[in-house]
């Protein structure tokens, strides 16, 4: 259905259009090789001229701390819930309060971030964002109770949201049409790579029994030296990102084209070492002009940019102005055909981020169960079937919180079992991403996105029927791995299918609805815990093979153009 409303904007072919190296069709119809150059360059011909090199790897390096940033504001709670549970006194609910607590703030904050990025520019969103996101990682190392850090965790939520949103649309806006898919492909490597260091560093700090007062009564234990380990990231995150230049493309859809030019020119001497001057292209068009589209592909368009003298005459807009345009600007997202994409993308990052952040967020709790049962019960990890390690961890929160002086006189001893079955966990991920990347060419972005969630929906079911730590260790590895490269194929759609005016907007939004519900899968998993064994595996099944089935309707991203 998706594909016919595509197909009726798009009855006129265009003639002479030329197509990029990779497939795509260029963004607006390029000046032809032998014209000269003053012509002015369409952003595809223009970044593709600046090459591929210094400036390019520079990015990608930058990009490490940056999601590893992301991924920790919204994973360090589930590692401090088994260390933290006598100093806090959490209750089964509290820990999926504080698992999700960062989303509720993502959610928030979502669409504010996006027309931020789409107003005032990706690196300024950036900048100031993870450095909020410092100052809030910091206070959560220093709460004393359950409300401050349930209180810090959301702020830290609210603030790195906007800049793990605008990451992806940056990174895709520096590179040319042959380097896009790849360099999301990298930043899910990245992130699979964030997630083996955060077991790591737990590994490293929380057995420690370190216990300090300071100033006469503030209580520092060894998971509070873990959260503030885990700020650095974010700190170095923002004051990298504010020596790195606007993103062009943002600059030329504001119709900022002189600035555009000089951050092109930058680029193009970083990566060739070459004067500015040599770059190839003397100027640009002002801003992509409307076109339909051909019938094969999965395009859309917004309303023409003005023209340069009306750009140039304008004046200063006041603060209402600006809010106005930006409300022009989202027009389009509330009518045919974006509107339906629009919500179908939205709806299958609900059901995707439900079913993987659920189990991802609770697999430390499930490992430190495993080990202590078997420690406690003195059994083999063949008796250690799923059923009984929740009903165990059920009894044992209950039974802390009854006789919490009497439990919580000795330090809790912490099995290696739990950090070795995350750290492996986090290998096979960062293996199945590259995996993922030969598997793509054979099979393509849309059947990898498809196959994978079905996957995913069969392996969050087949969780319920495990015998024994070994065979959990299994599923889970398999299921975080295909459900995390599920989700990179999402956003690259997204990308690709939006036009760039709307293109931040659209991810944060996608990304608020993610959050949404991987808030509302903590939320409900400890109650489904204790209602029954079965019902927290159907419903991260149930929700992941809803996804799987909207994905057959997503139209394919190869056809999509960078608009």
């Amino acid at each position: 259905m998706t594909q016919n409303k595509i197909d009726s904007l798009n009855r006129d072919k265009l003639k002479d259009t030329e197509y990029d190296t990779d497939g795509n069709s260029n963004s607006t119809v390029a000046a032809s090789e032998t014209s000269p150059d003053d012509v002015p360059a369409d952003f595809d011909k223009a970044i593709v001229a600046s090459g591929f090199g210094r400036f390019n790897l520079i990015l990608l390096l930058m990009s490490v701390p940056a999601t590893c940033a992301n991924m920790f504001e919204s994973t360090t709670m589930s590692y401090i819930l088994p260390v933290a549970e006598c100093d806090l006194h959490l209750t089964l609910t509290d820990k999926g309060v504080l698992n999700g607590c960062a989303y509720a703030g993502m959610i928030i904050s979502a669409i504010p971030w996006g027309y931020l990025a789409d107003t005032k520019g990706r690196r300024k969103v950036l900048v100031w964002g993870y450095l909020a996101t410092t100052i809030c990682v910091f206070g959560s190392a220093l709460s004393q109770n359950f409300i401050m850090l349930v209180t810090f965790k959301f702020f830290g939520g609210l603030c790195v949201n906007g800049p793990a949103a605008v990451l992806f649309t940056y990174l895709t806006e520096m590179h040319g049409p042959k380097y896009r898919s790849h360099v999301l492909m990298v930043v899910g490597m990245v992130t699979s790579t964030s997630c083996l260091l955060l077991p790591l560093l737990a590994w490293g700090i929380l057995p420690r029994h370190w216990d300090y007062v300071l100033f006469g009564g503030l209580n520092v234990h060894s998971w509070q030296f873990f959260l503030l380990v885990c700020a650095v990231p974010s700190l170095i995150t923002g004051l990298l990102l504010a020596v790195m230049p606007e993103s062009p493309r943002f600059l030329m859809g504001q119709g900022r084209n002189e600035e555009a030019l000089e951050v092109l020119k930058r680029i193009y001497h970083v990566n060739t070492g070459k004067p500015k001057e040599s770059y190839p292209i003397k100027a640009l068009v002002l801003e992509v002009p409307n076109r339909k589209s051909q019938p094969s592909e999965a395009i859309y368009t917004i309303a023409e940019k003005p023209t340069a003298t009306a750009a140039a005459e304008s004046a200063p807009c006041s603060f209402l102005d600006s809010l106005r345009a930006g409300m022009q600007q989202m027009k389009p997202m509330f009518h045919k055909p974006l509107l339906q994409l629009s919500l179908h993308c939205y709806t299958m990052q609900f059901c995707i981020f439900l079913g993987m952040n659920t189990i991802r967020l609770w697999l430390p709790q499930l490992f430190a169960s495993m080990a202590e049962y078997t420690a406690d019960q003195q059994v083999t990890n063949d008796a250690a079937t799923m059923c009984t390690i929740l009903e165990y961890s059920v009894n044992k929160t209950a039974e802390t919180l009854a006789n919490h002086e009497s439990a919580c006189a000795e330090p809790k001893p912490l099995s290696m079992d739990m950090y070795i079955n995350n750290i492996i966990v986090s290998v096979c991920g960062l293996l199945g991403y590259f995996l993922a990347g030969a598997v793509i060419k054979v099979a393509g972005a849309k059947r990898l996105l498809t196959y994978g969630l079905f996957m995913s929906g069969t392996l969050g079911l087949a969780l319920f029927w495990s015998s024994s730590s070994m065979m959990t260790l299994v599923i889970s590895s398999a299921f975080v791995t295909v459900s995390g490269i599920a989700v990179s194929s999402l956003l690259g759609a997204v990308v690709a299918l939006f036009p760039t005016q709307l293109r931040s907007l659209v991810v944060a939004i996608a990304m608020m609805f993610g959050r949404l519900g991987a808030l509302s899968g903590n939320l409900l998993f400890p109650v489904f815990i204790q209602i029954g064994c079965l019902p927290p595996f159907v419903m991260v099944s149930s929700v992941m093979l809803l996804s799987a089935l909207l994905s057959v309707f997503v139209p394919n991203p190869k056809k999509a153009a960078f608009t």
